[in-house]
């Protein structure tokens, strides 16, 4: 694991918690944007936490192409700009680079360019993922074959399912490197939290700073749930919480304590 990532023990303090909760405490610490728009769960019912591994694309010309793609000579046209897509044995290509750094705890997360209705990730490529035990991926983008996909048991955030590949709407650029999924800004080794009410992008450095605040802001939900029906009021009374409402709860639970 690289020097400053977020531990194993803080990641799986995020699993019970739901993606609203932590979108609050993110928001709450000064992180906003934090959520992901368009981006939906093709895996319903599963969450998805772990340290982001990021893959950006960008528009696709002949010269960016046969560049990445590598082993294309001679005149640059549109027969060899298809020539280099179609080299699929280069294994330094960005993509797998990108999905090399994903492992047990990790997600891909693609800057697809929002292009919802072409796929940057198919089978084939996507089994990659599922050979490195990686947590799921995430792409502002499509997914195509899914059917297939799902079997590989990880999970999926997409902005669509489609047959259409990506060749002529976007290519593999760079891997490691900060982007943008869904209008968020997403660094290497942020905390990614998804379930069936969307993703949610935690800055790895306050990583552990906002479950805490998360953890306790569920127990003081659970607590405005029981005074309001106990009451008999208004949610409205005491929710959304105040500081001070928070500060007096601790109060409370330590002098139970």
């Amino acid at each position: 694991m690289p020097v400053n990532e977020v531990p194993n023990e803080v990641l799986e303090r995020f699993l019970p918690i739901p993606s609203s909760t932590i979108y609050t405490a993110t928001i709450r610490h000064g992180f906003h944007p934090c959520y992901m728009t368009g981006v939906s769960n093709y895996t319903t019912g599963e969450k998805l936490v772990g340290r982001a591994r990021t893959l950006r694309y960008l528009p696709p010309r002949v010269d960016l192409v046969a560049e990445i793609r590598g082993g294309v000579k001679g005149k640059l046209d549109v027969h060899n700009l298809f020539s280099a897509w179609r080299e699929q044995n280069n294994p330094q290509a960005p993509e797998y680079r990108a999905m090399d750094r994903c492992g047990p705890g990790d997600v891909l997360v693609c800057d697809a360019m929002g292009q919802s209705s072409a796929a940057n990730i198919g089978d084939v490529k996507a089994i990659h993922l599922k050979m490195q035990k990686a947590e799921g991926i995430i792409t502002d983008g499509a997914i195509r074959d899914l059917g297939a996909v799902l079997t590989y048991g990880f999970k999926i955030f997409a902005a669509g399912r489609t047959a259409k590949a990506a060749q002529g709407v976007m290519t593999e650029y760079d891997e490691n490197v900060d982007i943008q999924c869904g209008g968020v800004l997403v660094r290497p080794g942020d905390i990614i939290v998804g379930d069936d009410d969307g993703v949610v992008v935690v800055p790895k450095q306050a990583a552990e700073e906002i479950v805490a605040f998360a953890e306790e802001y569920e127990e003081v939900e659970a607590h405005i749930l029981e005074k309001v029906q106990t009451e008999g009021v208004s949610p409205g009374t005491y929710y959304p919480p105040s500081e001070e409402f928070i500060e007096q709860y601790r109060r409370e639970r330590r002098g139970k304590s």
